[in-house]
């Protein structure tokens, strides 16, 4: 495994659970709102971290972390993903995964080995727009399929998509109804300017005045619909 980045604990990222965070090293999106950006931009990696060392650390916690979540990055890129998440699941942890749902077959075989307990995938932006949100060639159908994969799954999970306004307008958030089905999860989160991928020395700002994402009526009414198709739809802010 490329091991970016590792925090020994969180309260935060797997529901109702203390857990440690492996952050993968490499991504196939360039999303120039990104965080993580010493995570995907090749310029600023750092060395990678040795991976039998974070795998100790992790036994030896077994019994004081619940969960490990493994994030990037983009961790489906990671050729010994799945050998890495046997292990974690030998040592009896529950497994959070996050990814962007550019790999369908290995998210399949994941399912397949039940190797993940809860799923977390980015929905970048409506289909249409998604070559020019993360800059790739990624294969549209390949987020439905993923989608799809982590549904069958019959483990918790959630989709989340990030706003980002210089690219997306609220009417495109209207349109990602359509990738939605009763039952899913769906988080809208607020935009964390400051270390961003793109124009990381000035970085992208909301317009002065900007209504917040929760207030707007647009957003107001994607969790209406929502609850008219078992959809459970939320906003998370900064």
């Amino acid at each position: 495994m490329k091991i970016g980045g590792f925090q020994r604990f969180s309260l935060l990222d797997y529901p109702g659970q203390l857990a440690a965070i492996v952050f993968t090293q490499g991504c196939n999106f360039r999303c120039p709102y990104c965080h993580n950006p010493a995570l995907v931009n090749p310029d600023r990696f750092e060395p990678v971290l040795d991976t039998e060392w974070v795998l100790r650390f992790l036994y030896r916690r077994r019994k004081k972390l619940g969960a490990v979540v493994i994030s990037g990055g983009e961790p489906t890129l990671q050729e010994d993903l799945i050998p890495f998440l046997k292990l974690l699941k030998a040592m009896r942890y529950k497994v959070k995964l996050d990814t962007n749902g550019s790999q369908p077959e290995l998210l399949e075989e994941v399912c397949r080995y039940k190797l993940v307990d809860y799923f977390a995938m980015d929905i970048k932006a409506p289909l249409q727009l998604y070559k020019l949100i993360t800059r790739s060639d990624i294969e549209v159908h390949s987020i439905t399929q993923s989608m799809d994969s982590i549904r069958r799954a019959a483990v918790p999970y959630e989709f989340r998509t990030t706003y980002f306004d210089a690219l997306l307008g609220q009417q495109d958030l209207v349109t990602m109804q359509d990738l939605l089905k009763p039952g899913d999860r769906y988080i809208l989160q607020e935009c964390r300017y400051g270390q961003n991928l793109e124009m990381i020395d000035k970085p992208f700002a909301p317009e002065p005045g900007m209504v917040p994402l929760a207030d707007s009526e647009v957003c107001q009414s994607l969790i209406g619909w929502g609850k008219e198709h078992s959809v459970s739809i939320s906003i998370r802010s900064l």
